[in-house]
């Protein structure tokens, strides 16, 4: 059986390869959420690090460009309701 594509943010551009959309796609939401739901505090931390690796890219990739604030995308989905 072949491998399913993974919804891992494609760089520079942190998108979805497979949906194409802005990552974290709501399937690499779901991934996330299964593999840490035990470690809330471990999932926003690893989420403010792909957040600053995201920033970094999206200003190279579009410089002199103003980058709207990637909290509520990268970590803010992540709070607890």
């Amino acid at each position: 059986m072949p491998e399913r594509p993974k919804h891992s943010p494609l760089r520079p551009a942190w998108r979805c390869p497979v949906c194409g959309i802005l990552w974290p796609c709501s399937a690499a939401k779901l991934r996330l959420l299964g593999e840490y739901r035990e470690d809330r505090p471990g999932l926003w931390s690893h989420l403010a690090k792909l957040q600053e690796a995201a920033e970094a890219d999206l200003i190279t990739l579009n410089p002199g460009v103003a980058l709207p604030d990637l909290t509520p995308r990268f970590v803010g989905w992540a709070q607890a309701r």
